[in-house]
């Protein structure tokens, strides 16, 4: 995949499609086959593992139709065509010329192209989001990838790519730390445990070639039926990315990127490989981060039917947990950190960070292989992985410290048959996806940022099948009819272990520092299934317009972490601790922990949209209603200590999204994404119809790019928050508007070597960036809003050979 570095309007933040060449592949790629092939032990096909239905995991040699010469090495310039995918990717208008050394001319035959030729013919809203080579960085985080693609919300809590909350249509929004409501794959494989649960900083866009981004019900066809939809990274390849990359990048806070990929074909074996390392000090104090990231692959096409590939990728991430701050102190100096409710100036209404020295280390290792195999118009998929994580997270003192090791097993089989191959999706397509894995978990007291006495002890374990059959059936040239069936079943097992009669707390101040509770058994044993159909519609008004309409359901279990949670702490007394002060003596012992007894989350949806592009403007215009029963709510109380997790009875989500990428002239083009939410109660007996407290109503994220000359642009980028927020279910508080400014631009001084810099948030606002959410705030000065990093200066290099 050739990189570009001064295409009028290129790959940054989903807002247009890759074209990077597969190009010619030199000698000295070739010869560096052999030693990437070694590496990944045994070499199985030739290209990226995308998760559209109908795609092949195998690229046959590419038919360059074009009057231009041949694509060279290193192309300078590349022209792409709009794409209506539901991020919007354009880079120069279909229209324009090809030239001398010009990528586009292999767009139709790129993993991105076909899988965005598929996902622009879903009745719905998917996208392609190519990678964001425009900038040149060393690292992105995941909010950096997915800004333009509206309906994706990305809210950074403690800055780079440590723990977003990552939330599609409002589909686990008040989940946090470990995630639930959206399926994360790499390369077609679940980031997510067995349980549904994931750990969003594991997710490293950087070493992604593309994602698609699957939105509402058209992720059903991957294996998901829950109501936000799916994101898929695609992995670079030998054959897609050949040669080798490198580079550096420097920044305030103490930020260090380094990344080095390398890839190779020789005859049918491609390899590739790739490191990336970050660390940071942060902007905040307590608010160091480090990261490594290692992924590798190799395919082989085993003849002209079937291809294969492996596998692995291993990601070690460490970072500090800053915690929120009241508003008032939060303007008066962000970086600062809350002491907790102790006598004194320096008393905040939250977790004492300094004391309790909260963090997290998580370490992933994953395993796997795809398969496909084409035989006349039938294609097979046969995906295999495994997945093992290694979690410790270092609450305050309310939460302990919790240790989450286990792994978990994925099957998925797809089948395709597709008659006629003129049209994009396939007449039929069954997918299943099965995955199994258990967990021991472990609760300790939280004893001044050391790991203290063990509080619990269980093994966890789960189960999730998903069964999704459909068809596109064409009623006339112009007109489709997708009907889908999904069955899901899934199950969730917890066995408490723990021997001992009762259970140790912990508090602060004297005199009661600690004690007993009784032990309660928090052994469960849930199963979960549902039937979750689909009917949507599909009319093509022009050539690259089509306008749909679909009606569906979702069905999502909850997870361990809703299931079982520790409970009754507070800022200053560890799970099951009476409450101090004592109201009479002696205190009165309360539960450690909470294993509500929850049903499934199920959702209606009915949704409509437009999409579509011309030679200079491509565009995406989406806007759904969800009626939603028993939506799992996580809840804390009003020092934000967990409360455990509830059913809501009836909630609404209401949404608009909205993306366009133009080409004004030929040097200057724009983009720009529009994401409303509206999610309410539906007369629930204590909150009426109150709006779900964490999700902004509108966000605005705009840039304009100009190529000053060739091989060298700027560019200039708004993220617009424009009302409140709130940031609990009761509305007594809200989080404030903001305007973030960011600058950027990058220079190719050769062929081989590109300079780039970026300023973010240019005129040094202090906002937050995202806010913890509370059930009910009780007081105005409480402790929840996580700040948003001041002024930034990112400058780096890149080198490729």
């Amino acid at each position: 995949m050739s990189r570009s570095v001064d295409a009028g309007w290129m790959r940054r933040k989903g807002a247009f499609a890759e074209d990077g060449g597969a190009g010619g592949q030199t000698g000295a790629q070739n010869g560096s086959v052999a030693a990437l092939a070694a590496l990944l032990l045994w070499p199985t096909a030739a290209a990226g593992q995308s998760a559209a239905p109908g795609t092949t995991v195998d690229l046959p040699p590419l038919v360059v139709e074009s009057a231009a010469p041949p694509p060279q090495p290193r192309p300078r310039k590349a022209a792409s065509r709009p794409s209506s995918g539901g991020g919007v990717q354009a880079s120069q208008p279909a229209s324009a010329p090809a030239q001398a050394g010009d990528a586009g001319a292999q767009a139709e035959g790129s993993p991105a192209a076909q899988a965005t030729r598929i996902l622009d013919a879903i009745a719905g809203s998917a996208a392609v989001v190519p990678a964001q080579d425009a900038t040149t960085k060393a690292a992105e985080s995941l909010a950096e990838m997915l800004a333009f693609v509206p309906g994706v919300v990305v809210q950074s809590f403690f800055g780079g790519n440590d723990q977003p909350r990552l939330q599609i249509r409002g589909s686990g929004l008040q989940q946090n730390p470990s995630e639930r409501g959206t399926l994360v794959l790499q390369d077609g494989l679940p980031i997510n445990r067995a349980d549904g649960s994931y750990v969003v900083g594991l997710a490293d866009p950087k070493s992604a070639a593309f994602a698609e981004v699957y939105r509402g019900y058209t992720a059903n066809r991957l294996g998901a039926t829950v109501l936000g939809g799916a994101i898929n990274f695609v992995s670079p390849t030998g054959i897609t990315d050949p040669g080798a990359e490198v580079a550096v990048e420097v920044g305030s806070f103490g930020q260090l990127a380094m990344s080095a990929e390398a890839g190779a074909r020789q005859g049918s074996l491609d390899a590739h490989a790739s490191l990336g390392y970050t660390e940071r000090d942060g902007y905040r104090e307590h608010n160091e981060s480090e990261r490594t990231n290692f992924n590798m692959n190799a395919g082989v096409r085993v003849n002209e039917s079937i291809s294969t590939r492996l596998f692995l990728g291993y990601t070690d991430l460490a970072f500090d947990v800053v915690g929120p701050l009241s508003r008032e102190l939060l303007q008066e100096d962000p970086r600062q950190t809350c002491n907790g409710p102790t006598p004194g100036p320096d008393f905040c209404r939250g977790p004492n960070v300094g004391r309790d020295d909260p963090r997290r280390a998580a370490e992933q290792l994953r395993i796997g292989s795809r398969t496909t195999a084409r035989y006349g118009a039938s294609l097979f998929d046969v995906a295999l992985g495994y997945t093992y994580t290694d979690d410790s997270f270092t609450f305050p003192i309310s939460g302990g410290v919790r240790e989450t090791e286990g792994g978990d097993f994925t099957a998925v089989l797809r089948y395709a048959y597709a008659p006629d191959p003129a049209r994009a999706l396939p007449l039929f397509e069954l997918t299943g996806q099965y995955v199994v894995g258990g967990a021991d978990r472990r609760y300790f007291i939280n004893n001044q940022g050391e790991k203290g006495p063990l509080v619990g002890d269980n093994e966890l374990d789960s189960s999730t099948l998903s069964v999704n059959a459909g068809f596109n059936i064409p009623l006339t040239e112009r007109l489709t009819v997708s009907p889908a069936l999904a069955y899901s079943h899934a199950t969730r097992e917890n066995k408490d272990v723990y021997t001992g009669a009762t259970r140790p707390y912990l508090a602060f101040p004297l005199p009661q520092p600690s004690g007993q509770t009784p032990f309660e058994d928090t052994s469960y044993d849930h199963s979960y299934s549902a039937w979750t159909p689909s009917l949507a519609l599909s009319y093509e008004l022009a050539r690259g317009q089509s306008v749909f309409a679909a009606l569906s359901r979702s069905f999502e279990p909850p997870t361990h972490d809703d299931l079982i949670a520790t409970i009754n702490g507070s800022p200053n007394s560890s799970a099951g601790a009476p409450a101090l002060p004592p109201q009479q003596m002696p205190p009165q012992p309360r539960d450690a922990f909470a294993t509500p007894d929850l049903e499934a989350q199920t959702a209606t949806t009915l949704e409509a949209g437009w999409k579509g592009r011309t030679s200079r403007l491509a565009w995406s215009a989406t806007a759904y209603y969800s009626w939603v029963e028993d939506e799992l709510l996580n809840l804390r109380d009003e020092s934000a200590v967990s409360l455990g997790a509830v059913n809501a009875d009836r909630t609404t989500h209401f949404g608009v999204e909205l993306g366009a990428a133009f080409q004004i002239t030929d040097d200057l083009s724009g983009r720009v994404a529009y994401t409303y939410q509206d999610f309410r109660f539906d007369g629930d007996p204590l909150y009426g119809d109150n709006r779900l407290g964490g999700a902004p109503s509108h966000i605005v994220n705009a840039a304009l790019r100009y190529t000053v000359m060739p091989g060298l642009w700027v560019e200039a980028e708004v993220n617009w928050v424009p009302d409140e927020t709130p940031v609990d279910n009761a509305n007594n508080l809200y989080n404030d508007p903001f305007t973030l400014v960011d600058l950027r631009s990058s220079y190719a001084i050769s062929d081989t070597f590109t300079v780039f810099g970026e300023v973010s948030n240019v005129f040094d606002e202090k906002y937050a960036s995202a806010t913890l959410i509370v059930d009910e705030v009780k007081f105005p000065d409480q402790a929840v809003f996580l700040p948003g990093d001041g002024r930034a200066f990112i400058a780096g290099i890149r080198a490729k050979f």
